[in-house]
């Protein structure tokens, strides 16, 4: 174990031979957060809920982790130990037991780890490969706890698990997110030895294996389909979506006394920021959206249609300028564009400055629809030309996007302009782009 994990977690531990004990420093209050985010934590939690059966004492465990009232925790094979105190601040000696895994039962989890090298990397990573756990168990080795293994053990003499050794458990739960080794520890082996004594096997193994260049070449590497696909069933849940903040973020303000580098335009980079920050929580209300991943990937956005989303953020007459020079539109155009924006963002926009012809199929959907729209006597003389429909001897038009809705469009100062958002039939967009005159 590194100096530098020590350090972050407050694990204090010796590598010598018959060091096999650990204390990590109390940890702060857990105040609005989880106890266990792995789900190897999550296990152990489930193991203290099964077994407990005063769900009193485990609410009252619960209130005293999170206050910070547990002690810096000792961890040692088939024991944790910790001073926990009440709310009135009256100290508790409260240990946990588990039991050890005989010497057996670690000959065969060795001999089972030391077959899969990644196993061990993911362990040094501080990661339960939920492969590791299923093997080991499919060879009577159960490296969690069940329903019963957390024997509780308290000087306030409960007889059953107390609100003092909950709280110890719920505070390792914490521990044990952050190095899973410390659960290996509580079976019987530390990091150091745990790792020489694997070592020692792959230098066993290695040794036993023919040693030809034939040989070599003809392992194997990787892992097999048929393992892959096993693996992939013991896989834990995904974890719950997270909750949609109230609100964008704000970047960091760049007003400071230091003056900016040459050629560093601050607004504008102040606006960039802050359409940034406007973009992700937009994207991220659209990704928890019930059936969001049900919806086609959008087209990714050209360079003059960002310019029009850029724009559409208010950002100010000189940086609005720079969009339009840089999109290749004047004022009037780029107006125009994020009007569209506006109604309906890149589909609008695509309406807005692409003029096509329907295929055969889309064409027939399209007039089907504009015949279905009105009765017979009420039908509107319209003009077609490609994907757009006039009112004749009237400034309304409707445009067919290519996704089958319509779009309402009005004819100001000699000019077609976006009216409104799209319709599903072109009764209703036609009545909002004639509705201005």
């Amino acid at each position: 174990m590194s100096d530098a994990y020590d350090e972050e977690y407050g694990g204090a531990s010796n590598d010598g031979p018959g060091a096999d004990e650990r204390t990590f420093a109390a940890l702060p209050p857990a105040h609005g957060r989880g106890f266990a985010q792995s789900w190897w934590g999550q296990a152990w939690l489930k193991a203290l809920e099964d077994t407990a059966l005063d769900l009193q004492q485990l609410k009252a465990g619960r209130r005293l982790a999170r206050a910070g009232s547990v002690g810096a925790v000792s961890v040692r094979p088939g024991r944790i130990t910790a001073v926990v105190q009440d709310r009135d601040g009256t100290p508790h000696r409260s240990d946990v037991l588990l039991q050890e895994l005989s010497e057996d039962e670690w000959d065969r989890f060795l001999g089972m780890a030391v077959e899969r090298a990644g196993d061990i990397a993911a362990l040094l990573d501080r990661e339960m490969p939920p492969h590791l756990v299923e093997d080991a168990a499919a060879a009577g080795v159960e490296l969690l706890p069940g329903i019963g293994d957390l024997e509780p053990e308290c000087d306030c003499d409960a007889w059953d698990h107390c609100g003092h050794t909950a709280a110890l458990c719920y505070q390792l739960a914490r521990l044990l997110d952050q190095d899973p080794f410390v659960l290996l520890l509580m079976r019987g082996r530390g990091e150091r030895a745990l790792l020489d004594e694997l070592q020692v096997r792959s230098l066993s193994q290695a040794d036993a294996q023919p040693a030809t260049e034939e040989a070599h070449d003809a392992a194997p590497e990787g892992v097999s389909a048929a393992q892959a696909y096993a693996e992939g069933a013991v896989l834990p849940p995904l974890p719950p979506l997270p909750a949609l903040p109230p609100e964008p973020g704000l970047p960091p303000a760049l007003d400071t006394e230091t003056e900016p580098a040459a050629g560093l335009d601050v607004a504008a980079l102040e606006f960039l920021a802050a359409q940034t920050a406007v973009e992700a929580y937009r994207l991220l209300a659209d990704a928890l959206t019930s059936g969001h991943e049900r919806l086609p990937v959008g087209r990714e956005l050209t360079a003059s249609q960002d310019a029009v989303r850029l724009a559409a953020g208010a950002p100010g007459e000189e940086i609005t300028a720079r969009l339009a020079a840089g999109s290749g539109r004047d004022g009037d155009a780029l107006a125009l564009a994020v009007r569209a924006w506006e109604y309906g963002g890149q589909a609008a926009l695509s309406v807005l400055e692409e003029e096509w012809t329907p295929r055969e199929e889309s064409l027939a959907r399209a007039r089907a629809a504009l015949d279905a729209a009105w009765e017979e006597d009420e039908r509107p003389r319209l003009h077609a030309a490609d994907n757009r429909w006039t009112l004749v001897d009237a400034d309304a038009q409707v445009r067919h996007g290519r996704d089958g809705r319509w779009w309402p469009y009005r004819k100001e100062r000699g000019r077609w302009t976006p009216a409104g958002p799209a319709a599903k039939d072109p009764a209703t967009a036609l009545a909002v782009a004639a509705g201005g005159e």
